[in-house]
């Protein structure tokens, strides 16, 4: 009988209990749920700023003469020509273009960085390995070294601009830079899952704790515009009205990037991993596309419940939930693609109710700020 799987803690495990946080099982690490609530917590990140722990996202290094070539085998994206201090989201495919998972893979200086999803890990390093022969790269997992945090808000910006060591606010969307405390450096990634302005930090795991004591410094923060920890709870209500896809939800290995609405981060010009494949999808058209639904009534669709045309199955919803800032219900699904254009009506079955759905685009909400 094989030895049951320890669940994982991230560097920030003690202070989340301190704060009061509901823990769950994600993805084989114990995780915030909620501090305050999933409502409150979506809406101080829409109207101020928010502190996530995402260090159970995986971090994977890739160095060597070889990494670029590789990485370009095994991302849907074109990576080649990306400066250093630049990232890039991208998608690993297998052989017949479904998706392993989606990533956020950034240049260094001497090295590549790639995020992944906490559940896909150890899925990803084996394929990795698998595709390595006649690659001169060597691939590093840093997930437990390191640790990571996503500050995201309309205000994370300024803050951010008194609390680090150098500004934040001329970073573009997609571009990081290296900063250094005392004898301590860490990465700022102007980027995110909530549809909001904001930053993601990576550090090592013994300046973690450190780090969030630094962001949360007492008379740094105005009383008005707190900066509080949020769970995972509201960051899948925030992805949704953003229209981000979720892996395991909107992405996964029976899915292609065509189907998913994402054919911006597939090259048509590069041979990769599944390349044959998505462009066989991409010049016949796909069966089915992702599409945002505008549900009527107060009950929330779930993953797997039926989307109906005329009565008939036409999809299958992928997430769904009452969006707190727009006020209505929404979801994702995939609907047959003659039935996928904006306006068209639609039913969700809610458990044996017929509930009218609009298709609309995505994303369901845009902030209004600038990037």
């Amino acid at each position: 009988m094989s030895e049951q799987k320890k669940t994982l803690r991230t560097p920030f495990y003690d202070l989340h209990i301190q704060t009061g946080a509901k823990m769950v099982d994600f993805a084989g690490w114990e995780m915030p749920l909620l501090y305050r609530g999933i409502i409150p917590e979506h809406q101080q990140t829409r109207s101020a700023a928010s502190v996530f722990d995402v260090s159970h996202m995986g971090r994977l290094e890739f160095r060597g003469d070889g990494a670029v070539d590789f990485l370009e085998h095994v991302l849907t994206r074109k990576i080649r020509n990306a400066a250093v201090g630049q990232s890039l989201y991208s998608l690993v495919c297998h052989d017949r273009g479904g998706i392993l998972d989606d990533v956020i893979v950034s240049r260094y200086e001497k090295h590549w960085l790639m995020v992944c999803n906490a559940s896909n890990r150890e899925k990803l390093l084996a394929w990795f390995s698998r595709h390595t022969a006649g690659y001169a790269v060597t691939i590093k997992d840093e997930t437990m070294n390191t640790a990571m945090v996503a500050v995201q808000g309309p205000k994370v910006i300024g803050l951010l601009d008194e609390l680090l060591p150098e500004p934040v606010s001329d970073l573009k969307r997609y571009h990081f830079k290296v900063q250094r405390y005392l004898f301590f450096s860490f990465t700022v990634f102007r980027s995110g899952y909530t549809g909001e302005d904001g930053v993601e930090i990576i550090c090592g795991t013994k300046a973690a704790q450190m780090g969030m004591g630094f962001l949360f410094k007492q008379g740094k923060i105005p009383a008005e515009v707190p900066m509080q920890p949020a769970g995972l709870g509201c960051r899948d209500t925030l992805r949704l009205e953003a229209g981000m896809p979720l892996y395991g939800h909107e992405l996964d290995e029976s899915r292609d990037p065509i189907s998913a609405g994402l054919s911006w981060a597939v090259a048509a010009d590069k041979a990769f991993v599944g390349s044959d494949a998505i462009a066989r999808i991409r010049a016949e058209g796909p069966s089915q596309k992702l599409v945002g639904l505008l549900v009527d009534g107060p009950r929330t669709p779930r993953q797997g419940m039926a989307v109906l045309s005329g009565g008939k199955p036409a999809g299958v919803v992928t997430s769904g939930t009452a969006g707190p800032t727009l006020g209505r219900t929404i979801a994702m699904a995939y609907v047959d693609a003659p039935q996928a254009a904006a306006g068209t009506e639609l039913a969700v079955d809610l458990r044996g109710a017929a509930t009218r759905a609009v298709v609309s685009p995505l994303p369901f909400y845009r902030r209004t700020a600038a990037s």
